[in-house]
């Protein structure tokens, strides 16, 4: 089990020169960094606790230049140092660091307050107070506040006990099946090639591991993996971790980039978030507002379209979607901050409750619900209901990040590979109902219908469709026959009597083998296509052709009769059946290709065998 902390607080107030003090590893890596003696960008450490628990350490910016870089490295962290010089107390930075903090949620920390060896001891007394005062309405509310000198070392032992008290309580990180690994930094290492930097959550990476870099969907391998300066092959979630990759350069690589297995992750432009503005800010949160969106180790443009009022005030929250520059990747339940560019400041910050959303109307109570249904744990369930054509299971998991078991207790329709929530299946089921129903009352003489006209009605896909329609016969909601699909309450019923499918037989029956023409028999009986489909289908005539249709009785009779000859007399021609049948050519040769067809005949030459 491993850790990860950060530091916090204004420039110079001794961050790294605290770190380098705990650890022996001086986080500055940069040249220009060793030269201005400032913190440009992330640095990164590591130490061990009197526990024997091991931590990874993230040191931040103090600059407001470089607020940015602060924000790429304090995401993921499972406890915070707030660092206060004791010679200058609470300073601008130390605010907009805690308010960071307090957005993000992080879930403890303590105050290392340090440069005590400058000041007097009533200094250090009021300067604690005014830190105590400061702390009061944010996270680290209560927060042990230590004392330390790095030129000295006085406290810092205290400050590693502190450090392990606070973290015994602190939560394992779970191991959801999905590692993601928000990247911070990439470099190249001479003889081993590109290597990405970031803390894991959510999952386990192992050597060998092929990962997708999110957004740009380049495929990786997992050459190396290092943790706290040393080699490991399986790394856990929860710690800072070094990924030697091939299958990228350094330069193809983004700090903000994601790595994750090949199909978990997607990509998204659209975020539904519940936001809080700071209490304190000097502005509201407008509809409109061209904000900075920093989330993982992202920073990106987007547009916030506040979905309940005009504004958020400050001390206020509310349910915004965010319009992105350009797709990043994210799951539900990533903390977030916005910033506005111009003047820079801080304003806001939350929680994703959707990554995946659809464009929202404004002022719709039944969007708020959902987004507070997902918000109160029914993630998926209200993904679910974004589909009322259906998704698949893998679909479904891949947007929320959830496990294949969690599919299992929706109570939703499952269909082998399909997913249909409760009320979109019934309402699918009645759609379909009805479009039966109807159709059976404009034809009913016709069985079902057609299983691709059925589909089209459905606006299914094909995939979505096959399933459903399993579905339904299984429920008994319809039946499939040859085809077509019909109620189960439906019976094709011919008229009895005197009606036309009687005429028709009828009049086919006069002359069995020279019959009229179907057309001319038609129009005599009054009967409609429906009609010699109807009976065509129950057997009672059969159709030769086009224009030549004989009775069930006259097409036993003369296909018994083309048996009896070839048998005793060989093969057969048209003129030889013709005078035997007593007809004219028009049926005989419409009899024997309808026969040839049906592999009862072949024909030869002139003539017709049996097969």
């Amino acid at each position: 089990m491993s850790f990860v902390i950060g530091t916090a607080g204004h420039i110079d107030h001794g961050k790294s020169t605290l770190i380098t003090a705990l650890t022996g590893i001086d986080p500055d890596r940069l040249a220009e960094e060793k030269r201005r003696g400032m913190t440009i960008d992330l640095g990164f450490a590591h130490l061990e606790l009197p526990s024997g628990l091991e931590v990874g350490v993230v040191d931040v910016p103090g600059h407001a230049r470089f607020i940015r870089n602060m924000l790429a490295g304090v995401h993921g962290l499972d406890a915070v140092i707030l660092v206060v010089a004791a010679d200058e107390g609470v300073r601008p930075q130390t605010l907009e660091h805690l308010q960071i903090i307090d957005l993000l949620e992080v879930p403890s920390g303590l105050v290392a307050l340090t440069k005590i060896d400058l000041v007097e001891a009533d200094w250090q007394q009021m300067v604690t107070s005014e830190v105590v005062s400061t702390l009061e309405k944010s996270v680290l509310s209560g927060a042990r506040i230590v004392p330390v000198s790095a030129v000295t070392r006085q406290g810092l032992d205290e400050l590693l006990a502190a450090l392990d008290g606070i973290l015994a309580g602190a939560k394992e990180r779970v191991d959801l099946g999905r590692a993601r690994l928000p990247i911070d930094r990439a470099f190249t290492m001479s003889g081993f090639g590109t290597v990405l930097t970031g803390t894991l959550v959510d999952g386990v990476l192992s050597v060998g591991d092929e990962l997708e870099m999110v957004p740009q969907g380049r495929t990786v391998r997992v050459r190396g993996l290092q943790q706290h300066g040393r080699k490991v092959d399986v790394a856990s979630p929860g710690g800072r971790l070094a990924v030697n990759v091939t299958g990228v350069e350094k330069d193809e690589v983004a700090r903000g980039d994601v790595l994750a297995p090949p199909g978990t992750l997607s990509s998204t432009r659209r975020l539904d978030a519940m936001v809080r503005v700071l209490a304190d800010s000097p502005r509201s949160l407008r509809h409109g507002a061209s904000l900075t969106l920093h989330t993982g180790t992202v920073e990106i443009g987007c547009r916030a379209i506040l979905l309940e009022k005009d504004s958020i005030e400050p001390g206020a929250q509310g349910w915004v979607q965010l319009y992105l520059e350009r797709p990043v990747a994210a799951r539900a339940d990533d903390r977030f901050v916005l910033r506005m560019p111009s003047p820079s400041l801080t304003l806001a910050g939350g929680r994703f409750a959707d990554v995946a959303p659809r464009k929202h109307p404004r002022h719709d109570a039944a969007v708020r619900e959902s987004l507070e249904r997902r918000a109160a744990g029914s993630v998926l369930a209200e993904e679910l209901r974004k589909y009322p054509r259906g998704v698949t299971v893998a679909s479904l998991l891949k947007a929320t990040l959830s496990m294949e078991a969690d599919a299992d207790t929706l109570g939703a329709r499952r269909i082998n590979d399909w997913l249909w929530a409760s009320e979109h299946w019934r309402a699918l089921s009645q759609r379909i109902t009805d479009e039966l129903a109807a159709y059976h009352a404009a034809h009913p003489l016709r069985p079902g219908m057609p299983r691709e006209e059925m589909r089209s009605r459905s606006g299914l896909p094909p995939a979505a469709f096959a399933a459903a329609l399993r579905g339904l016969i299984d429920d008994g909601t319809l039946q499939e026959r040859d085809g077509e699909v019909a109620l189960p309450s439906h019976h094709v019923a011919m008229e009895s009597g005197e009606g036309p499918a009687s005429r028709l037989v009828e009049e086919l029956a006069r002359d069995r083998f020279a019959p009229p023409s179907l057309v001319e028999a038609m129009q005599r009986s009054g009967a409609g296509v429906e009609v010699v489909r109807a009976l065509e289908r129950r057997g009672d005539l059969v159709r030769l052709s086009d224009e030549v249709a004989f009775t069930r009785e006259a097409y036993a009779d003369a296909v018994a009769l083309v048996k009896e000859m070839v048998e005793t007399q060989g093969p057969i021609t048209v003129a030889q059946l013709r005078d035997r049948m007593g007809a004219s050519r028009r049926p005989v040769l419409a009899l024997l290709e309808h026969l040839d067809a049906q592999r009862i005949t072949r024909r030869v030459g002139d003539a017709r065998v049996l097969r």
